[in-house]
C-alpha cells in the first residue's frame, strides 16, 4: 500500500559506498529512493510525520533493532539489553562497526557480533548426544537466503565444533531466482498488454511478490499460474510458466551455485567423500534445482533436519545464554575462524621507503585473538590496518590507519615500542596499546639482595608474555638485531641492524646479567574510514529517543481514536438491543444523534487530532452514556444480590428461633436481637423493593446493589459481634 515508504533489505546498503556497483545494481528493484550522502554513503528517503526526512542506513537498521527489543521485552515482561547478532560471514569491518553502532542507537549491548553460519552449526550441534569423541564429524552447511549464499564446512567433536570453511557468493539469493521470474513476466505482459510495470512503484512491488509466491509453488509442482487483478492501467494480467522453463530462466544464477561450494570444500581441505552429511537452510534452499546441484557435486542427498527459517536466530539465542551469566547452559566450545586475512602496512623511518606490510592474522585466524608487535622508532608513525587477498572486490582494503606517538627516547636513539593488535569476538581489528620499552642500567644479579631480585624479575626482557592476553593470544616477541632477515620481516621489521637488543651473554659467564625494563605508555589514536563519529553517533541515539517518544505519543493517540471509535459502535448497537428499556425514547434519540455527529468528526475534522482531544470526546460521550449503562448493570445484577440478603436474613432467623443442641450455649436475649436485626433488614428490604418494582426500568434505580450488599455485610458483622462471646452463629450457619 505504501512502497515509497517500506524499506526493506537494509543489509544491502549497510556500510557500502554508494559509487559501489552491486549497491547501484540493487537499486534499481527498490521501490524506496535512495541518494549519496555528502560522505559518500546511501540516504534513505521517507516520509515521516508529514515531511520528507533522510536516514543512514545504520539509522533504519537501529529502527528494526529496537523495535525487535520491543517485542521481545513485551513478551518477557523484563528489560532487554545483552544480544547476539546474526551477520553474514562475508559482513567487512565496516559494515560489523555499522551494525555495533546501529545496536547502541536502539540501547542493545551486543554480546557478540555472530557469523550465520557459526549460528546455524551451533544451534545442529548443541543437541546432538552422539557427537565423536577422538573421531571429527563433517558437516557442511548451505545457506541460500533471500540475497546470498552462504555455504560452512564444520568440524564436530564432543562438546565443541570448529569452522573448518567459509565461502559465500554475496548476490546469489532467492531473491535473483525472482528477479529473473519478474523481468521474464514485466517483458511479456508488456507485449501482451501493453503496459510497463517498471514505470509504476506499485505495479513493480505486486508484479515481483507475485514472482517470489510463483517461485514458492513451482517448488511444489510442475507448473503454475500467474493471475493479478488491476496490475496496472485497470488491467488483469494472466501468466503461466512451467518449472522447466523457469530453471531455463534462471540458468545464469544456478551456474554460480557450484562455486561457493568447491571454495569452502578447497579452503576445509576435504574431498566430498570425507564430508558425511549435508544440511540446507535459508528460504531459497526450496528451489528443487538448487538441490539438484548440491546432491550431484556432495553426491549425497542434502537434510532438512533444522528450520530453514530461525535456525539462524536460534544459534545467535544460545550463544548469547553461553556468553550471559544469566544463564546456565550445555558446554559446548564454538572455535569459529575469520574469513579474511589481516595485515598491517608501515613506512620505516627513512625517507621515500617502499611500505611494508606483514600478515598479523591469517585467514582461519582463530576469534577473539591478540598478536603484538615490536617496532624500532625514533618518531611518530603510522600504521594500516589492510585487508589482503580477499578475493572480493566489494571488500575496500583500507580499514584504518593508528598514529602511534608522540614519544621521546630518554637515550636519544630509536625506541623499541610494543604494539599490541586485537581481532576481537565481533571480528573487528583495532591496535588497543602501544608501549616503549627501554633498557636502565645493568645490574647483576650476584651484587643485589634477594628482594630486589625478585622485584626485578617481574619486569625483565625475558619474563613472560602479558598474562592477561589468555590461552588464545599469540604474541611475536622481539629477538635480537642480529637475526636471520626472515625472523626480522617475520617481527615487523626492527629494520635498524644497529640497533641492540638485550645481550644473551656477559662477561660474567657464571651468572647472566639482567637489564631491568621501565614501560611507558605510547598515545595510539585512531581514524577507521567510513566510521560513524562518536558525536554523530551521540545524535544519533538522541534522534532515536525522540523518534521513539513521538512513537509512543502517536501509538497512544491511536489508542484513545480507537477508543472513541469503539465507544460510538459500541453504544449505538446497545441502545438498539439491551439499553433499549433504559433509557427513554428522547434520550435515546439525543444520544444516537450525538454519537453520529462524533462518528463524522472522526473521519474528517477529528481524523489527525492530540491525544487529549479524544480523551476529552470520549468523556464527554460517557457523561451522557454511563447512567444508562448503570441503570442496565444494576437491573442484570439486583437479582442475586436481594436473594443473597434473604438467604443471610432466613439462616439467620432460622439458627435464633433452633432448639438444636448446638445453639443451646446462646442466651436467649442475644438470640432476641439476632431476631430482631433480621426482621429490621427485611423490612427494609421489602419496602425497598415495592418502590423500586413501581419505577420503569429507564428511571433511576432507589434500590441499589451496592446498598443491598453493604446490608447483608451489616447483618452479619452484627451476627458475629452480638454472639462474639459464644460459638460464632455465624460460622455454624
Amino acid at each position: 500500500m505504501n512502497p515509497k515508504n517500506s524499506i526493506s533489505q537494509i543489509k544491502r546498503l549497510l556500510g557500502r559506498k554508494f559509487s559501489d556497483h552491486e549497491l547501484q545494481s540493487d537499486l534499481a528493484s527498490f521501490p524506496f529512493r535512495v541518494t549519496e550522502g555528502p560522505d559518500g554513503f546511501p540516504l534513505v528517503h521517507v516520509r515521516f510525520l508529514g515531511e520528507e526526512r533522510t536516514f543512514t542506513p545504520t539509522q533504519l537498521l537501529a529502527m528494526v533493532l529496537s523495535n525487535l527489543k520491543g517485542i521481545a521485552e513485551g513478551n518477557l515482561k523484563a528489560a532487554v539489553v545483552d544480544c547476539c547478532i546474526g551477520i553474514p560471514v562475508y559482513f567487512s569491518d565496516l559494515q560489523r562497526r555499522a551494525v555495533l553502532d546501529a545496536a547502541t542507537i536502539a540501547g542493545l549491548r551486543p554480546l557478540r557480533l555472530f557469523h550465520e553460519t557459526t549460528a546455524t552449526a551451533l544451534a545442529y550441534g548443541i543437541y546432538k548426544t552422539d557427537l565423536p569423541e577422538h573421531d571429527q564429524l563433517n558437516v557442511a552447511f548451505v545457506d541460500v537466503g533471500h540475497g546470498s549464499m552462504q555455504v560452512s564446512i564444520v568440524g564436530y567433536r564432543k562438546g565443541q565444533l570448529k569452522m573448518l570453511s567459509h565461502a559465500y557468493d554475496r548476490s546469489l539469493g532467492g531473491r535473483d531466482f525472482d528477479e529473473a521470474l519478474f523481468k521474464h513476466f514485466a517483458a511479456k505482459f508488456k507485449e501482451e498488454y501493453k503496459i510497463d510495470v517498471y514505470q509504476n512503484a506499485r505495479a513493480c512491488l505486486r508484479l515481483r511478490v507475485a514472482c517470489e509466491k510463483l517461485k514458492k509453488v513451482l517448488s511444489a509442482n510442475p507448473e503454475a499460474p500467474l493471475n493479478i487483478e488491476c496490475l496496472m492501467d485497470e488491467k488483469d494480467v494472466r501468466g503461466f510458466i512451467k518449472r522447466e522453463e523457469s530453471e531455463q530462466i534462471s540458468a545464469p544464477v544456478l551456474e554460480r551455485v557450484k562455486g561457493p561450494l568447491e571454495k569452502a570444500l578447497a579452503e576445509a581441505g576435504l574431498t566430498t567423500e570425507s564430508v558425511h552429511f549435508v544440511e540446507v537452510v535459508g528460504s531459497g534452499s526450496r528451489v528443487p534445482a538448487i538441490i539438484k546441484i548440491i546432491t550431484e557435486f556432495f553426491g549425497k542427498e542434502p537434510r532438512r533436519t533444522m528450520n530453514a527459517s530461525e535456525c539462524v536466530a536460534r544459534g545467535c539465542a544460545l550463544q548469547c545464554a553461553i556468553l550471559s551469566p544469566t544463564f546456565k547452559v550445555r558446554e559446548f566450545q564454538v572455535n569459529d575462524g575469520f574469513p579474511f586475512s589481516i595485515a598491517l602496512s608501515w613506512k620505516s623511518d627513512s625517507q621515500n621507503s617502499a611500505p611494508q606490510h606483514t600478515v598479523v592474522f591469517p585467514k582461519g585466524n582463530a576469534i577473539p585473538s591478540v598478536k603484538a608487535l615490536t617496532f624500532y622508532r625514533s618518531s611518530t608513525f603510522e600504521v594500516d590496518v589492510l585487508y589482503i587477498d580477499t578475493g572480493d572486490s566489494q571488500i575496500p582494503q583500507k580499514i584504518s590507519t593508528y598514529t602511534i606517538g608522540p614519544f621521546q627516547p630518554s637515550k636519544g636513539e630509536k625506541a623499541k615500542l610494543k604494539v599490541k593488535v586485537r581481532l576481537n569476538i565481533h571480528g573487528i581489528v583495532t591496535i588497543d596499546s602501544a608501549m616503549m620499552l627501554e633498557e636502565d642500567v645493568e645490574v647483576l644479579v650476584s651484587s643485589v639482595n634477594e628482594a630486589l631480585k625478585d622485584a626485578t624479575k617481574m619486569d625483565t626482557d625475558d619474563a613472560p608474555s602479558d598474562p592477561s592476553s589468555g590461552t588464545d593470544v599469540n604474541m611475536l616477541e622481539p629477538k635480537s638485531a642480529d637475526t636471520t632477515k626472515g625472523a626480522t620481516t617475520a617481527e615487523n621489521g626492527a629494520q635498524d641492524l644497529e640497533e641492540k637488543s638485550v645481550p644473551m651473554e656477559t662477561d660474567a659467564k657464571v651468572e647472566p646479567s639482567k637489564k631491568k625494563v621501565k614501560k611507558t605508555d605510547v598515545p595510539v589514536h585512531e581514524l577507521v574510514y567510513g566510521a560513524l563519529p562518536a558525536a554523530e553517533l551521540e545524535k544519533a541515539v538522541e534522534k532515536e529517543y525522540e523518534m521513539a517518544l513521538q512513537d509512543r505519543v502517536m501509538e497512544e493517540t491511536k489508542e484513545k481514536k480507537n477508543a472513541v471509535e469503539a465507544y460510538v459502535y459500541d453504544m449505538r448497537n446497545k441502545l438498539y438491543d439491551k439499553y433499549n428499556d433504559f433509557v427513554t425514547p428522547e434520550e435515546k434519540e439525543g444520544l444516537i444523534a450525538r454519537l453520529q455527529e462524533v462518528e463524522d468528526w472522526l473521519y474528517e475534522d477529528g481524523e489527525d487530532e492530540t491525544k487529549g482531544v479524544y480523551i476529552a470526546k470520549l468523556e464527554e460521550l460517557k457523561k451522557i452514556g454511563d447512567p444508562i449503562e448503570a441503570r442496565y448493570k444494576e437491573w442484570t445484577e439486583r437479582g442475586s444480590a436481594v436473594d443473597q440478603l434473604v438467604y443471610c436474613i432466613n439462616s439467620f432467623r432460622e439458627a435464633a428461633l433452633s432448639n438444636d443442641q448446638k445453639f443451646e450455649h446462646i442466651d436467649i436475649s442475644e438470640k432476641q436481637k439476632v431476631i430482631n436485626e433480621c426482621s429490621e433488614a427485611e423490612n427494609w428490604l421489602r419496602e425497598r423493593k415495592q418502590q423500586q418494582d413501581a419505577l420503569p426500568k429507564f428511571a433511576n434505580p432507589v434500590l441499589l446493589v451496592s446498598d443491598v450488599k453493604k446490608k447483608a455485610e451489616t447483618l452479619d458483622r452484627f451476627v458475629v459481634k452480638d454472639t462474639s462471646s459464644h460459638i460464632n452463629l455465624s460460622m455454624i450457619v
